[in-house]
């Protein structure tokens, strides 16, 4: 068959629209182990001998100062940055500092960041479906139709954001927090394992944060989810478990009345009127 009829024949139902499952091993451990990381740029210390354990199904909050190193650490994790010394490891069995960044995101790390970046073209059912296809070589995904189980993924998703009514609309025309619903639902086609997402709720609308909040709680427990934010009353509406950052260590962790109470928290994060 010529390339053109590959082209114009659209009977042929491709398994690579279907992301495998991740590989990572948690049976002996937590899903993300962080060890006396530290990374410097131009003499400047970013992450200062961080130690952080995420565990399979686990919803963190990540909160500190400008300057903590929140962005840093995830530049890590997701292989933008390499870190000077320390050890990554995702699940017991990929040492993430030894990847590049397309093999951890293959792996079932998805990073969601504070702006949303969809295809405002395009509609929302075909944002998602574009977000499946593991192989995004042009003549595949040209030529692919999807098997039934694939549409039922994406009807999934759609419930889960809320965007069902809004499908077959351009995601152009969508409000500022559906798109970034929308984003974490392209992310969730790829059926990652973990999820860093930074400052989801930036921008939003209080029913948009409420909306938010049920969306990333219900994810945990599917997936590991790592929220980076500095809405304090979204933390706490969220919140399980609390990490604070500062100077690229950490300082606290706990529940959000335990650090919000540590003296240390007050006095380098929340403030001294805190």
């Amino acid at each position: 068959m010529s390339v053109l009829d590959q082209l114009t024949n659209r009977d042929q139902v491709f398994d690579f629209l279907a992301p495998e499952a991740s590989p990572v091993d948690v049976r002996h451990g937590p899903i993300l182990y962080m060890e006396d990381v530290s990374v410097s740029f131009d003499g400047f210390k970013a992450i200062n001998n961080l130690n952080l354990t995420i565990d399979d199904g686990e919803l963190r909050c990540i909160i500190g100062p400008n300057g903590a190193g929140k962005t840093t650490m995830m530049d890590i994790i997701t292989g933008k940055t390499r870190p000077d010394t320390g050890s990554v490891w995702f699940g017991s069995r990929h040492n993430l500092l030894n990847m590049n960044e397309p093999d951890i995101a293959s792996l079932g790390i998805g990073r969601k960041f504070q702006k949303p970046t969809v295809f405002e073209a395009l509609t929302v059912f075909e944002n998602l479906e574009l977000a499946m296809a593991a192989d995004k070589r042009i003549l595949p995904t040209l030529t692919a139709i999807m098997k039934p189980e694939y549409r039922d993924q994406i009807d999934e998703v759609l419930e889960m954001i809320g965007l069902q009514s809004l499908r077959d609309r351009p995601a152009g025309i969508l409000s500022h927090g559906q798109k970034q619903w929308l984003e974490i639902g392209m992310l969730l086609m790829q059926k990652p394992r973990l999820l860093l997402v930074d400052e989801p709720v930036a921008g939003m609308t209080e029913q948009e944060m409420e909306r938010t909040a049920e969306l990333l709680t219900s994810l945990a427990g599917k997936q590991s989810v790592v929220v980076v934010e500095h809405d304090m009353g979204f933390v706490r509406s969220i919140a399980r478990e609390v990490t604070v950052l500062h100077q690229g260590s950490v300082l606290a962790e706990g529940s959000m009345d335990q650090v919000s109470n540590d003296p240390e928290v007050i006095k380098v994060y929340l403030g001294e009127e805190a």
